[in-house]
């Protein structure tokens, strides 16, 4: 395709964009649509643009129904092959690490250790890099997946003195009926939020503030808004803004700065940290190189 012929194509593009955005009410600057992080193609305003329809409610309350089973199917099917271990967590979180902790004295009794609660923790692809590097936490790991919390116990590092691996369900299980309110250190929540039905967030993260003590951070990390994963959709998997189904019946929503600061905020914490991070995928097999986009913040219980 010639350059001319791209600007032709570009230029029926721009016009259809403009029609469509009249049409569902997309405001007239719409190929300003993005952050600062991903500024979106003509092509990839004009897809969105198009993906109006959303599944049906019938659709939609069977899979919030069937959440849980849909998720210990994934595990079924993949076992703990799919995730890769996360060492880049103390990196990234450094109030993870023992030098953090002896640099800021959040330790007076070396011999205690701090609680750090993995929510959605699967089959423990974060918690045994920790356990490994022998980090001064005790873990609390929970999941609502039976089957991932079996894995994550027949793993061979797993040590009932470092770790306690338990189910729940955040949204409806209450956490302090296993954890004393008040006692955790460290939430650790990482793609996790972005599986759990929007109207429904407020109240996990809730439920996390329970047990974290005053002063306690949430270390988070998921989806960023405009993600590839996100444009990547087609048409009939879209649940409502931003929160798709994907085809093994999973969830994923994709968070903006700004609705998961109102969202952490109206829960009770102060956010520390908010920001997007991109990073690429590469398959070096296939040659090809996707760019991402992800969330990362830390959030902190207010002391009063």
């Amino acid at each position: 395709m010639t350059s001319c012929q791209s600007s032709d194509r570009n230029d029926k593009l721009n016009d259809h964009c403009l029609s469509s955005s009249a049409n569902h009410n997309f405001h007239t600057e719409v190929y300003e649509k993005g952050h600062y992080a991903r500024k979106l193609t003509v092509e990839e305003v004009y897809k969105l643009s198009k993906d109006t329809n959303v599944v049906n409610d019938f659709k939609q309350k069977k899979l919030e129904k069937e959440a849980k089973k849909n998720w210990d199917l994934f595990y079924k099917r993949n076992e703990t092959r799919f995730f890769k271990d996360r060492h880049w967590t103390t990196r990234e979180f450094e109030e993870l690490t023992s030098d953090y902790h002896i640099r800021n004295k959040i330790q007076d009794n070396q011999e205690k250790k701090l609680i750090l609660l993995e929510v959605g923790c699967g089959v423990g692809n974060l918690i045994f890099p920790l356990i490994e590097e022998k980090t001064n936490v005790f873990i609390y790991a929970c999941d609502f997946s039976p089957r991932a919390v079996q894995y994550l116990k027949d793993h061979h590092s797993y040590d009932d003195t470092k770790c306690f691996a338990f189910l729940c369900d955040l949204t409806q299980d209450n956490l302090a009926a296993t954890i004393i309110p008040g006692s955790v250190d460290f939430v650790s929540m990482v793609f996790v939020l972005s599986a759990i039905h929007p109207e429904k967030m407020k109240a996990v993260l809730t439920n996390v503030h329970q047990v974290l003590k005053p002063g306690g951070l949430v270390l988070f990390r998921d989806y960023g808004l405009y993600d590839q994963a996100m444009l990547r959709f087609s048409s009939g998997h879209k649940l409502s803004e931003n929160f798709y189904v994907r085809q093994d019946g999973t969830r994923a929503f994709y968070f903006s700065e700004e609705y998961l600061s109102r969202l952490f905020k109206n829960a009770g914490y102060e956010v520390v940290t908010n920001k997007y991070v991109t990073r690429e995928t590469v398959n070096k097999k296939e040659g090809i190189c996707v760019p991402r986009i992800f969330i990362q913040g830390k959030f902190c219980k207010l002391l009063s």
